[in-house]
């Protein structure tokens, strides 16, 4: 449903389409959410609503995919340490090649600890690009509902309720501010009955693709 346009149901705009969005200056930018938050489904919105290149984002779960496969699990604690490590150093260096180039870049993995977010933050330092934070709280019951529904068999509800203890302790807005955030934004779902491509349309982007692309 195009912007402003009116409501299917009532003939009337509904009230958060008449909000401007919210313009994210280009830069990095990090999102900050606990595992079944609505990351990959608002990030995937934004691409399908060609707000953003697909390139313009780096997953950690994709890039774990492209190396190790969709299925693979390591067989101790050891070789999982040596694949994370793998992991976020390809992570860094795709953030990296965007920000070199003068491009955005956006970083979707849970960052919801203030070690993950500071090695992001100086990366974007390196560079004198600006950090954008989008942060994705849902209440923990909506964050339980939408973990069962996806079915993810890579965590337990125990994984996501901890996760879910780490954001709110850890990953609040001024704290988040006062890591090296230029700005917070927090990313509206199921709670305010927003979907993605709702809450995407929210937002508004620089731009995240070469000159002359």
């Amino acid at each position: 449903m195009p912007e402003n346009s009116p409501d299917r149901a009532g003939g009337r705009p509904r009230s958060h389409d008449l909000t401007p969005p919210i313009r994210i200056p280009a830069g990095l930018v990090v999102l900050v959410g606990p595992p079944a938050s609505g990351k990959t489904s608002f990030v995937r919105a934004l691409v399908e609503g060609r707000q953003v290149d697909v390139e313009a984002v780096v997953s950690s779960d994709e890039i774990r995919t492209e190396l190790f496969g969709a299925s693979a699990e390591p067989a101790d604690s050891g070789t999982a340490d040596a694949a994370d490590a793998r992991i976020f150093e390809e992570r860094d260096r795709r953030i990296v090649a965007r920000l070199a180039a003068g491009l955005s870049v956006i970083a979707e993995s849970t960052n919801v600890t203030p070690w993950a977010r500071e090695r992001l933050i100086a990366l974007a330092r390196r560079f004198g690009a600006p950090v954008t934070v989008l942060r994705f709280a849902p209440d923990v019951a909506d964050l339980l509902q939408q973990y069962t529904e996806r079915g993810r068999t890579d965590l337990t509800e125990v994984d996501v309720r901890a996760y879910a203890a780490v954001m709110s302790r850890d990953a609040g807005a001024d704290r988040l501010r006062d890591e090296g955030a230029a700005a917070v934004h927090d990313v509206p779902g199921r709670r305010r009955s927003v979907t993605p491509g709702e809450a995407a349309a929210r937002f508004t982007f620089a731009p995240c693709r070469p000159p002359g692309r």
